[in-house]
């Protein structure tokens, strides 16, 4: 959905139907009793074995409860300072603070601890086998390429170029277009793209990586894939459970992956789908049918912090 003022974002309206949607909520599960206990920043690098390029990734990750909620930041953007004050802050403090990582990854973590992905009804998940860097980036590459629509069409946007990506594209037919704020060229010489507006211009479909939310442009590649009625389906590592929120209105469908990631270990993982279906928000989880968690019972009965 659209917000009527323009310098109010798709994740500020998210943040404030959250903020409303706690009104319902037990007292201790709503944002001014939930604290952020823990807070930290994944700096990783990766180039799979064969591939003659790699690629740097940048993470600032909250833990809310037994749960981790992530926002992607472009490499060096933030430092270790960054860091000061967010554990121990309560989720409400940090849906406004200053820093959007800060308030991607606490919105992430405290929508995931209300309601798991490995709960929520509207989840498919899907088994990444374990194996080498390579072998698990082509297994969840497959999973993201398989969520577009059987009518979408090409040549497809990818904003956040993953080659493992464009190769199970091309193996199923699709023609894309590899657009990422990095630039460069792809694994076979392709340029990349630097400016997501013209990627996206002529794009049958949009696939986009969760990183979209962090870096400001999502709000216009939604607002393009609405009006022009392209489907747009999110590949998101950071931020997965705030994307499950905005299914059926600015996402079409979601592959989300929360920590830790497929890059972080050669173990078996699971990766959340969801089709192209519109889930309950997550201020409904107080419904009969959707009591909460026996984690978020528990906290009831022994009053402490997990």
């Amino acid at each position: 959905m659209s917000s009527p003022d323009p310098h109010r974002t798709v994740l500020d309206d998210l943040i404030r139907r959250t903020r409303t949607a706690a009104n319902g909520l037990p007292d201790e599960n709503t944002p001014r009793r939930t604290t952020a206990s823990v807070a930290f920043r994944t700096e990783q690098s990766a180039r799979h074995g064969g591939r003659s390029t790699g690629y740097v990734n940048s993470v600032l990750s909250i833990r809310v409860g037994e749960v981790i909620g992530s926002c992607a930041t472009e490499p060096g953007e933030l430092h270790a300072g960054a860091l000061t004050g967010i554990a121990g802050s309560s989720v409400d403090e940090l849906l406004r603070h200053p820093v959007t990582a800060v308030r991607v990854a606490a919105l992430d973590a405290y929508l995931t601890w209300l309601r798991p992905h490995t709960s929520h009804p509207a989840a498919r998940t899907v088994r990444v086998p374990a194996g080498d860097s390579l072998r698990k980036s082509t297994a969840r590459a497959e999973i993201v390429a398989n969520l577009l629509p059987e009518s979408a069409t090409g040549p497809v946007a990818v904003i956040g170029v993953v080659n493992s990506l464009l190769a199970a594209l091309t193996g199923r037919g699709f023609d894309y277009v590899p657009c990422d704020l990095k630039g460069g060229h792809t694994e076979w010489g392709e340029p990349i793209r630097t400016e997501h507006s013209e990627a996206i211009r002529e794009a049958g479909s949009v696939l986009a990586s969760g990183m979209v939310l962090g870096n400001g442009t999502f709000d216009e590649i939604a607002a393009h894939c609405r009006d022009s009625g392209v489907p747009l389906v999110v590949f998101a590592q950071t931020g997965s459970a705030v994307f499950r929120e905005l299914l059926g209105d600015e996402v079409t469908a979601l592959s989300a992956e929360p920590y830790p990631f497929f890059w972080l270990t050669g173990e078996a993982g699971d990766i959340h789908t969801y089709p192209a279906t519109t889930p309950p928000r997550a201020g409904e989880r107080t419904e009969p049918d959707t009591a909460p968690p026996p984690s978020r019972t528990a906290r009831r009965t022994e009053g402490g912090a997990v």
